[in-house]
């Protein structure tokens, strides 16, 4: 489980095809210092196995495998070497649950509409799938590639963020454009309830 609080961005030092699935390899700072081989990390909010680990402790290069599912069910196939990927461990037992529940099982892919300045903050609108919209509220909270934000508005087909200085500078929010695809994880709570109101007779 996840929560939502980006720790750092990595970059993508490469994307290999193979006939078993595809393997990125990243390069970390501090998310990496600490892992070992099948702990999980979450790559854009994609919660992903790590395969394999070399470099420095500081400059830790870790390797994850990508089904064909996840490249075909997330943005990550839109990304280029050189790419800039938001990162966080898993939560401790012990830790701080300072976002909302991340599970880092990517319910659909987004379209960014509206990225703007406004004042000190920034607006940041996304299409999502259509099917995605029940579970959109406003005030409720969404991770979008991996980060959890409240939802300040939610429109006929899309919804608003609002972003803050700090959110700007520690992800990859900044290298956004108008256009480009996210990961959209909506919030886990909201598919409990569908679930067990659509089966009655499970409650």
């Amino acid at each position: 489980m996840f929560t939502g609080i980006i720790e750092e961005t990595g970059i993508i030092l490469a994307l290999d095809q193979s006939p078993t699935g595809i393997r990125m390899k990243l390069r970390t700072r501090t998310t990496g210092i600490d892992l070992k081989l099948g702990d999980s990390l979450a790559v854009n909010g994609c919660c992903l196995t790590v395969t394999q680990l070399s470099g420095r402790a500081s400059r830790r290069i870790v390797s994850v495998d990508l089904l064909e599912e996840t490249w075909t069910r997330t943005s990550f196939k839109h990304l280029k070497e050189g790419a800039l990927v938001n990162l966080e461990r898993p939560l401790r037992v012990n830790g701080r649950l300072d976002g909302h529940i991340v599970t880092g099982h990517i319910d659909g892919v987004g379209t960014v509409t509206q990225w703007r300045e406004v004042h000190q903050d920034w607006c940041l609108e996304i299409n999502p799938p259509r099917a995605l919209l029940k579970y959109i509220v406003e005030k409720g909270s969404i991770a979008i590639d991996g980060i959890s934000l409240t939802v300040a508005k939610v429109l006929r087909n899309r919804f608003r963020l609002w972003i803050i200085p700090h959110t700007l500078k520690v992800t990859r929010l900044a290298s956004l454009q108008e256009g480009d695809e996210v990961n959209l994880e909506t919030d886990l709570l909201a598919k409990h309830v569908e679930r067990l109101l659509a089966d009655p007779s499970s409650l």
